[in-house]
């Protein structure tokens, strides 16, 4: 992996160092972070590592339209010696991981390259990723959004309902709710309206500080699915910078893996 970084103050740490619960506990005492990007050289070092032996490397960015990640991705394929495929997930968190698990699935059945990324673009176009937060000060202080948004979001109460659109890769608000129970049963109800109820899903189940959000939102998802495949996994650090610690998402696509028969 490609670490982001963290930095609170004089302090920074790479994504991969920094516990959950401490940036919890760091977010809640009021202390201000701030996020950087994987440098050309962070991509390097990746690189060289995952293609020791000279095997060939397919890396997987977060969203070219959330982040410049990508671009120092491409740029450090010029710094190493390793045959790299750089592919824009066109997405983030669960979805992108849901990517990254396809790749992994083919390098470990002895799969080529080419079949890897195959799979990982027939998961990339069939997955969708959704979430809400409780409060919208954190999007506010990031820039995300504007204080009028923020200001008028906290006065109504409302949780937006955000997913990621393709091939774009960017944020859209498809619905707001005055209540964070509410944004949650609202959730589900987007992914049901997607793929239409009664349709078996794959699910990627995502929480911040509150794991039995994932639950609530699993419980809701299952009442109008069947899950074929599940999972569920924290929020990873970056992005609790940006969204505050109580959030909760998934990503969803249809059916079987690519590997898989239908």
């Amino acid at each position: 992996m490609a670490p982001f970084h963290i930095t609170f103050g004089e302090q920074t740490f790479s994504s991969l160092a920094l516990a959950r619960e401490d940036l919890y506990r760091r977010l809640g005492a009021g202390e201000h972070a701030t996020t950087s990007q994987a440098t050309p050289q962070d991509w390097a070092r990746a690189y060289k590592e995952a293609g020791a032996g000279g095997l060939p490397v397919l890396a997987i960015t977060i969203s070219a339209g959330l982040s410049s990640s990508a671009s120092a991705a491409e740029q450090a394929r010029s710094l190493v010696q390793v045959p790299v495929t750089v592919m824009n997930s066109q997405s983030l968190s669960g979805a992108q991981g849901f990517m990254v698990y396809a790749a992994a699935v083919a390098s470990q059945r002895g799969e080529s390259l080419e079949t890897g990324l195959a799979w990982a673009e027939a998961v990339r176009s069939d997955t969708e990723f959704y979430f809400t937060i409780e409060t919208l000060d954190y999007l506010r202080r990031g820039g995300r959004i504007g204080r009028v948004a923020a200001a008028m979001g906290g006065l109504l109460n409302l949780k937006p309902i955000i997913t990621v659109e393709q091939p774009a890769g960017t944020y859209v608000n498809v619905a707001r709710v005055r209540s964070y129970k509410g944004a949650i049963k609202e959730l589900a109800a987007q992914v049901t309206a997607r793929f239409g109820a009664g349709t078996p899903l794959r699910a990627g189940f995502l929480h911040g500080s509150h794991p039995e959000d994932a639950a609530a939102l699993r419980e809701a998802v299952a009442a109008q699915h069947q899950l074929v495949w599940e999972g569920t996994a924290g929020v990873n650090p970056v992005l609790t910078i940006h969204t505050g610690p109580r959030v909760v998402g998934m990503c969803a696509a249809l059916g079987n893996w690519p590997w898989e028969p239908a």
